[in-house]
C-alpha cells in the first residue's frame, strides 16, 4: 500500500467541520435504503426475481451503511448536527435495527475503553475467556449468518446481564424506555403485517435486506477484530485504507469506519482525518508492522482462518496477560485528540507478553 502521501503533523488542528457538499451527499446516500424499500413495496421493478434479488441485496447493503451512520451517532460526531439531533437519529436507527441507541452507546464506549479485554462487551463472546473454544466456534457462524438476531442479543447483554456495568439509574431508565418504544413499534407493525396478510411484501422489502445487512455488519466487525490479540488500538484492530476508487467509495459511504485503528485510538476524531493518522504512525514506526490493508478483501482473508481455528480476541487470541487495566468503569467518550483507552499506546508494546 502507498503510504507516502503527505501527512498532517500531530500538532496540527485542522478544522473539524466537514465541507457542506460532503455532508449533503452522504446524508442523501443514507436515505437510499428507504428508496429501495419503497420501490420493492410498490413492485418496482417488476415481479421478476432476477431483478428483485439484486434490488434486495442493494437495499441490504444500503441498510448496512445505516449501521455506520448509527456508529457516528453513538460518538455524537455526525457532521453538521448538534448533540440532540445525533441522539434523535440514533434512536430512530436503533429502533429499526433492534438495538436501542443508549444500549449501543454504552456498549461501544466500553469497546473503545477496553478493546479486546474481557470487559469489552461489544466483542462478546470472543473477548470473554470464560467462554469455551467450541462455543465460540459455533457462535461465530451464527453471528455471521444471523447477525440480525445475534447483534441485538450481544448489545442487550450489557443492560440485562446480572453483572451489568451500567449502574446509573438515569441511564438504565433511558434504556428501559427505548426498549419499551422499540417493542411497541415492532409489535404494532408486525400485528398490522399479520392481520393484513403483508408478510411476503414485508420479507421482500425489509426482512431479507435486513438479514443481508446483518451479515455485512457482523462480517465487518469480525474482519476488523477477530484474531487480534493486542490491546493497542492500532495493533489490535485491522485497518483498511482503500487502494482504489471503488474501495474508497465504499469507505466513504460508511464514514471511513474501515480506517478502524485510528478511530479506536482517537474515538472522537472526525472521519476525514483518520487516514492521515494511520499514515503518520506507519511511517513513524515501521518496526511495529501495523495491520493495515489496501482492500477489505485482503483484511477479510487475513481474518478468515480465525473463524475456524480460534475465534477470539485478546486472551482468546493468544495474549498472555492483561496490562494497564482500569480500576473503575468508564461512562463517556473523552475529548477529541485524547485517549479513552487505558495506557499510553504510543509508547507501549503490543499488549502481549
Amino acid at each position: 500500500m502507498d503510504l507516502m502521501a503527505p501527512t498532517s503533523s500531530s500538532t496540527e488542528t485542522p478544522p473539524r467541520r466537514i465541507p457542506v457538499r460532503q455532508v449533503v451527499l452522504r446524508n442523501l446516500a443514507n436515505f437510499l435504503p428507504i428508496v429501495g424499500i419503497v420501490l420493492l413495496a410498490l413492485g418496482i421493478p417488476s415481479v421478476e426475481w432476477a431483478v428483485r434479488i439484486p434490488m434486495m441485496l442493494l437495499t441490504g447493503y444500503l441498510l448496512f451503511t445505516l449501521t455506520s451512520l448509527f456508529h457516528e451517532t453513538a460518538h455524537q460526531t455526525l457532521p453538521a448536527l448538534p448533540k440532540w439531533a445525533n441522539v434523535l437519529v440514533g434512536r430512530v436507527i436503533g429502533t429499526g435495527l433492534l438495538a436501542p441507541y443508549s444500549v449501543y452507546r454504552q456498549s461501544h464506549i466500553r469497546h473503545h475503553a477496553y478493546l479486546n479485554r474481557p470487559n469489552d462487551w461489544e466483542l462478546w463472546p470472543y473477548s470473554d475467556p470464560k467462554t469455551s473454544l467450541w462455543f465460540r466456534r459455533v457462535f461465530v457462524w451464527l453471528d455471521l449468518l444471523f447477525g440480525i438476531v445475534t447483534a441485538p442479543y450481544v448489545y442487550g447483554r450489557i443492560y440485562f446481564h446480572r453483572d451489568s456495568p451500567i449502574k446509573q439509574p438515569e441511564i438504565r431508565w433511558t434504556i428501559f424506555y427505548e426498549y419499551l418504544f422499540m417493542f411497541a413499534f415492532w409489535g404494532s407493525l408486525l400485528t398490522w403485517v399479520t392481520l393484513g396478510g403483508h408478510w411476503p411484501t414485508f420479507l421482500i422489502c425489509w426482512g431479507i435486506p435486513h438479514w443481508f445487512a446483518g451479515i455485512l455488519q457482523n462480517g465487518r466487525k469480525m474482519t476488523e477484530h477477530l484474531g487480534m490479540s493486542s490491546f493497542d488500538p492500532l495493533q489490535g484492530t485491522r485497518t483498511v485504507v482503500g487502494g482504489n476508487a471503488l474501495a474508497r467509495m465504499f469507505s466513504w459511504l460508511n464514514y471511513d469506519i474501515f480506517v478502524h485503528g485510528p478511530h479506536h485510538r482517537f474515538p472522537l476524531l472526525t472521519h476525514d482525518r483518520l487516514e492521515n493518522r494511520i499514515k503518520e504512525h506507519v511511517e513513524g514506526h515501521p518496526e511495529r508492522a501495523y495491520p493495515v490493508y489496501p482492500s477489505y478483501f485482503q483484511a477479510f482473508c487475513a481474518m478468515a482462518p480465525c473463524m475456524v481455528a480460534k475465534p477470539g480476541v485478546g486472551l482468546n487470541a493468544g495474549a498472555t496477560k492483561l496490562n494497564n487495566v482500569a480500576a473503575s468503569d468508564v461512562t463517556e467518550f473523552l475529548e477529541d485528540e485524547k485517549q479513552i483507552v487505558v495506557g499510553d499506546w504510543d509508547k507501549a508494546d503490543s499488549g502481549t507478553a
